[in-house]
């Protein structure tokens, strides 16, 4: 099942930079291996925000929460999710 997920990330002002460079990189750790075993398909930058633009495929919406739950950075972000569907003008044969 795909996912529409935008992830905006809202680090508090007053946390020590060394603390967040941390969580920056354990991030992008687990969000680089999501994407290598298929689970975090797509992953855009929204230009002039600390937030992106994600398409996850995962068996259920449990599966993407459970997913999302373990992000490093997930107590700082405000999440928007849509479930996706196939669209019938599509002229692509699959969703990739």
């Amino acid at each position: 099942m795909l996912f529409h997920v935008r992830m905006t990330v809202k680090l508090p002002s007053d946390m020590p930079a060394e603390q967040a460079a941390q969580l920056k990189a354990e991030e992008r750790e687990l969000a680089q291996s999501l994407q290598r075993q298929g689970t975090w398909r797509h992953l855009w930058r929204i230009a002039g925000l600390y937030a992106n633009v994600s398409v996850f495929d995962v068996p259920d919406a449990q599966a993407l929460h459970d997913t999302l739950m373990q992000l490093p950075l997930y107590p700082y972000m405000d999440i928007e999710i849509m479930a996706l569907c196939r669209h019938p003008s599509s002229v692509h044969a699959d969703d990739r």
